[in-house]
């Protein structure tokens, strides 16, 4: 299924159709600030291993992020950070990054059990957060690459839609994608090391 939603101000009806999904198990495809991601909720493991089996990986080597709604949120998930990290995370935030964090004991067994850091994003759109709102809990999420190997990440929502529609339960038209992965930053030593360039230059926020 494939519905329209605009990011400037999201259909709440949408939204809740969405989070219907997300409940039940379901997988969604949706926009961020950056690159279409695929998203499941993080409480389900089931869902979870949907995603890992579409993607080829297992849920304990997987580098999967969570979409939070903002920072209280992802106080949540992650060991305390101090006031040099919370200051940075205020002025970026919403953002496109993707910082990594010591894990706390929230984050489900199932992608903990190897791993003890988690990626966490607050994308600057709308229509991702609002989702992670209404669900309560973060969206577990992985970016949606694309088969061609001169454009590494599917723009285009129609096309996404034609590529996913027997994997996915719902594709959330919010526009076109951008082709610009987030920017990722290791601040597990109380540094911030940049692990892979992206959209976002955090250099502007130190």
């Amino acid at each position: 299924m494939l519905i329209k939603i605009y990011p400037e101000n999201p259909n709440e009806k949408a939204i809740e159709q969405v989070v219907e999904v997300l409940k039940k198990g379901g997988l969604i495809i949706y926009p961020t600030d950056t690159i279409y991601g695929l998203g499941c909720d993080i409480t389900n493991p089931k869902a979870i291993e949907k995603i890992c089996r579409i993607r080829g990986i297992k849920p304990e080597k997987a580098n999967f992020s969570f979409i939070c709604h903002d920072l209280k949120h992802i106080s949540d998930y992650i060991k305390p950070i101090d006031n040099t990290t919370f200051r940075v995370l205020k002025k970026a935030l919403p953002g496109p990054f993707t910082f990594i964090f010591n894990a706390n004991n929230n984050v489900p067994k199932l992608l903990s059990s190897n791993k003890k850091t988690v990626g966490i994003r607050v994308p600057d759109n709308n229509i991702a957060r609002c989702i992670v709102k209404e669900l309560g809990n973060p969206i577990l999420s992985t970016s949606i690459k694309d088969d061609d190997e001169l454009i590494e990440y599917s723009t285009d929502p129609e096309l996404i839609h034609e590529k996913y529609e027997n994997l996915v339960d719902l594709v959330i038209d919010g526009g076109y994608g951008d082709n610009d992965a987030s920017t990722v930053i290791d601040c597990t030593n109380g540094d911030f090391e940049i692990i892979r360039e992206g959209k976002g230059n955090i250099e502007d926020f130190l």
